[in-house]
């Protein structure tokens, strides 16, 4: 009958239209929204620990050295093979992540890297303590590899920078405190005291990590198919741009990396003389890095990506050059502008390898983190050996190399970006 097919359409109409809305609904966390400020503050503590466990050793070198009778460029191997581990595994464990999930794969890395962390204290030599900060770094590599993604998948889109912001403060202030603490506690109970306690802190942070992640509601596991992989790196390295910004990645950091490895025995040496515990408090200028990498957009606004990144070197090399003075307040401006330029580089470069990909993204940022973190390892260890050798001046002179070195490769960039403007206009006609 017309009345029954008319309220029959009109049911079908009304379910299909409530369907049809629920289907549009973006269920994804944003700010104010149930979940969101547990995830953050979730992400928050993860890189608070993963940062805090991946440097620990880092102020405490010249205390290693004198325990284990090693010299600098030795004790530097605790940084290097936490750092150089990192990068090695951070691809595979972005491959690890698609298949069985970011958050299983945070936890199972935490886990991991924290028990480690409750180990390291009683390493019996210096080979033991290697071995274990290698295993920790390997571990933390499930972090980097898994965290942005699943913000990218558990955010919406406009809340996405502010959520992975505040998962990078995380990473600065683990860095920062776990120096700053390891200093203070060396000082009074030496460093093995010292590593304990950020072990105890790590492991409170990945406890609360676990308890407080949502679970994830848009993840859709993947294959590990190895040539799928492969195709999709080997695509990355074919790409000019992306190979420059791979390597201005590994030089900034190996600047860092040198710099912040030795700075220890500088200070504790003749005229400074200075206490552990200042020494660790030095690591507070990582906050003028925080600054300057949150200032890198508009940077990169005004003056373009290269710009930005000959400003950052030009900053870098001034405060190189002001270290070398035998005064304690140029010292400390000499880190500030070396921090500033360092962090600026880094996040110019960074965002420019997440723009430049246009597929696989997560690969590609693996692959620029890899560098990275072997840019820390070989600055960590060359640092130390040029220290070895020449005292703080040949620490610097890697570091000018360094910064030549990302000068040189953007210079390089510009006339090859000028090269396919004048091409281009050629194809055209």
């Amino acid at each position: 009958m017309p009345s029954a097919s008319t309220g029959a359409s009109t049911t079908v109409a009304a379910t299909s239209s409530v369907t049809s809305s629920a289907a549009t609904v973006d269920s994804r966390l944003t700010p104010g929204g149930p979940g969101y400020r547990r995830m953050s503050f979730a992400l928050f503590l993860a890189g608070v620990a993963t940062f805090a466990l991946l440097y620990s050793t880092q102020a405490l070198l010249p205390l290693v050295s004198t325990d284990f009778g090693v010299s600098a460029s030795e004790a530097s191997w605790t940084v290097s093979a936490a750092t150089g581990a990192l990068a090695l595994f951070v691809l595979p464990m972005s491959a690890l992540s698609e298949r069985f999930g970011r958050r299983t794969l945070m936890t199972a890395s935490l886990a991991v890297a924290v028990t480690v962390g409750l180990l390291v204290p009683f390493a019996p030599s210096i080979g033991a303590l290697v071995v274990l900060r290698a295993v920790q770094g390997a571990a933390l590599a499930g972090l980097p590899a898994s965290a942005t993604a699943y913000l990218a998948e558990e955010v919406r889109p406009k809340a996405l920078i502010t959520a992975i912001g505040l998962f990078v403060a995380g990473n600065s202030v683990g860095g920062m405190s776990g120096r700053v603490i390891t200093g203070w506690v060396a000082q009074e109970w030496g460093w093995r005291v010292a590593v304990a306690t950020i072990g105890i802190i790590a492991v409170a942070c990945a406890v609360a990590f676990r308890l407080l992640l949502p679970a994830p509601k848009h993840f859709t596991p993947g294959s590990l198919r190895p040539g799928v992989l492969a195709r999709t790196v080997r695509d990355h390295l074919a790409n000019p741009l992306l190979r420059r910004l791979y390597a201005i990645g590994a030089l900034f950091m190996m600047v860092f990396g040198g710099v912040y490895t030795v700075i220890g025995y500088r200070l504790t040496e003749a005229p400074f003389s200075l206490p552990q515990g200042i020494i660790g408090s030095i690591f507070l200028v990582y906050l003028v890095g925080t600054v300057s990498a949150s200032t890198a957009g508009r940077l990169v606004a005004r003056l373009g990506r290269r710009g930005s990144l000959y400003l950052a070197g030009g900053t870098t090399t001034s405060g190189l050059l002001l270290s070398l003075v035998d005064s304690l307040p140029l010292v400390l401006l000499g880190l500030v502008l070396i921090t500033a330029g360092f962090f600026a580089g880094h996040a110019v470069a960074s965002s420019s390898v997440s723009h430049t990909a246009k597929q696989g993204r997560a690969q590609a940022s693996a692959l620029y983190q890899s560098a990275y973190y072997i840019g820390s390892s070989a600055g960590s260890t060359l640092g130390a050996i040029a220290f070895h050798a020449g005292g703080w001046a040949g620490t610097v002179t890697l570091g000018l190399f360094a910064v030549l070195g990302v000068v040189t490769i953007t210079v390089f960039g510009s006339h090859a970006a000028r090269t396919q403007a004048r091409r281009e206009p050629a194809l055209v006609h």
